[in-house]
């Protein structure tokens, strides 16, 4: 029987902007590779696998074309989206997850997706050679934490004019590297981007987990937990960041743009 695949921007309160992810609610539980593959074929930064539970709560797994990752923000957004849109989940409801990252949540309020995720603080570390030259900028900081390198440069125009070398940013032992600095656009706190060419992705256009790190990056900074942040990639995207001890609340919107139907069988890896 075919399965339903669709396609959503995270992040966004309209189509084409935000981060794009596919979302696979699946009746019983697919092999890996499987899932690779489909994801894959769909070539988006993220594609999400769900499985209901006896519970009502879903597990979760989160796949770029190149590799399973631990934690994606923009994909559970997009997933909790389409769980209510689809009716799996009745409006209202709380969605749960279990991932490899333990358990999140997404609830619904005032027309936001409000996502409750591990911080994912850094500590200062040396700067690899090829940090700085894949960046081509000099760091005013740079910080590690068990997924990704975060880097502050000296200003929102810096970071914005960044064209990194992929090949070079490549050659470290990392997930990504979060970039950012203050705003200087009104509205917004902090703006960041984040490049991943390791796991397959140039630069993802709105990286939640990345929050999870930025967010209290800039409460130390700032000596504040409540944010307002922008992505500033070619697409773009927006998100509040409240940053609470161990746990960071992420809410973005989403709209859905694309539903298909997988015909090729969960066992045809």
């Amino acid at each position: 029987m075919p399965l339903t695949i669709t396609q959503v921007d995270a992040f966004t309160s309209r189509p084409f902007g935000g981060n794009p992810a596919a979302v696979c609610v699946l009746s019983r539980p697919a092999d890996a590779a499987w899932m690779q593959h489909v994801a894959r074929e769909m070539n988006l930064s993220e594609t999400a696998f769900l499985v209901r539970r006896d519970d009502g709560a879903y597990d979760l797994r989160w796949f770029t074309p190149a590799v399973e990752v631990d934690l994606c923000g923009h994909a559970t957004l997009a997933s909790a989206h389409v769980l209510w849109e689809s009716g799996c989940l009745a409006d209202g409801s709380r969605a749960v997850f279990h991932t490899r990252s333990g358990e999140l949540s997404a609830n619904q309020r005032d027309g936001w997706i409000e996502m409750d995720f591990p911080a994912e603080p850094d500590q200062p570390t040396a700067v690899p050679e090829a940090l700085a030259a894949g960046l081509n900028a000099n760091p005013v900081y740079v910080g590690r934490n068990r997924f990704d390198y975060l880097v502050e440069v000296t200003s929102e125009a810096t970071l914005r004019g960044l064209s990194p070398d992929a090949r070079r940013l490549s050659e470290i032992d990392t997930r990504g590297i979060i970039v950012t600095a203050l705003a200087d656009t009104k509205g917004f706190d902090f703006v960041s981007r984040f490049f991943a060419p390791g796991t397959g992705i140039a630069e993802d256009p709105v990286t939640g987990s990345a929050h999870c790190c930025l967010g209290p990056y800039w409460q130390r900074r700032l000596g504040r937990a409540d944010f307002t942040a922008w992505q500033a990639s070619q697409r773009g995207g927006l998100v509040k960041v409240v940053v609470r001890g161990d746990r960071v609340t992420l809410s973005g919107k989403a709209v859905t743009v694309m539903r298909g139907e997988l015909v090729v069988a969960q066992d045809a890896a």
